[in-house]
């Protein structure tokens, strides 16, 4: 079911960003605006260097925007830190943890005591297929499972928004597929805001509301898909092969831009 509903929670309006390099200039972003509903699960696809994570950056507080605002319930904000939480593609898990105290580092991080956050994420071990690994450490987990664990942190976090950068693209395809399903598990269940970016088209059509395509770089907004169909999703129905060929298509036409 697509949850796109009311006013938008996030307003992206004209972000642009540019990095200097001695004399050289280098614009990465020009003008993106987007926005997500709540509970809207956001895609966000673009050509290889089309500045998709400066843009997350620039949400997290990481780094800041040359022009252009953030909007979240209405009010400006400089960035989303406090209401986002944010996974990327590598599960950066602690070697020297256990998958129990992996999971509430977020949580430890926010000032939670150790011991009501163990708590917490034991009941929760279960629904994220980790129940009977809680003593593991990270080399002794597949990467579909150090996943789980970087996901299952996220979401202790308790956040409106995920923003989650490429996170299932260093697994094989068996595995990524399995990743999509728990992802759409655990979002319907918890229900925040995602805004997810992605190389991947068929991944963005399998899961997304609605799905943001970026030029070349300097990444703006080229246009948006929104994908109605119910969920479970098969890639092979025909109203989902002809909605991957317009992807395709907007891509290919920003890869061969930004070919030499």
């Amino acid at each position: 079911m697509n949850k796109r509903t009311g006013d938008p929670l996030l307003q992206i309006n004209g972000l642009s960003r540019a990095f200097s390099n001695g004399k050289d200039k280098l614009q990465v972003l020009q003008s993106v605006s987007l926005d997500a509903c709540e509970g809207e699960f956001i895609a966000i696809i673009g050509p290889s260097g089309c500045g998709k994570s400066t843009f997350f950056n620039i949400l997290a507080g990481l780094i800041s925007p040359d022009e252009g605002n953030i909007m979240l319930d209405g009010k400006k904000v400089p960035h989303l830190r406090g209401r986002m939480a944010y996974m990327q593609q590598k599960d950066l898990l602690l070697p020297w943890r256990n998958t129990l105290d992996n999971a509430i580092l977020g949580m430890e991080i926010q000032g939670r005591h150790k011991r009501s956050a163990r708590e917490q994420a034991r009941e929760l071990l279960k629904i994220f297929g980790l129940e009977g690994f809680e003593e593991h450490y990270p080399q002794e987990l597949s990467g579909g499972m150090r996943q789980r664990v970087a996901l299952m942190r996220t979401i202790l976090c308790k956040k409106d928004i995920l923003l989650l950068d490429e996170p299932f693209g260093a697994l094989d395809a068996m595995t990524r597929g399995i990743m999509q399903r728990w992802l759409l598990k655990v979002w319907g269940q918890f229900g925040p805001s995602v805004l997810l970016v992605t190389h991947d088209v068929e991944e963005a059509l399998i899961l997304a509301d609605r799905i943001y395509v970026m030029t070349s770089r300097p990444g703006s907004i080229k246009g948006s898909l929104q994908v109605s169909f119910e969920r479970p999703r098969r890639i092979t129905q025909a109203d989902m092969v002809d909605c991957k060929k317009y992807l395709l298509e907007l891509l290919e036409e920003e890869i061969m831009v930004g070919q030499p």
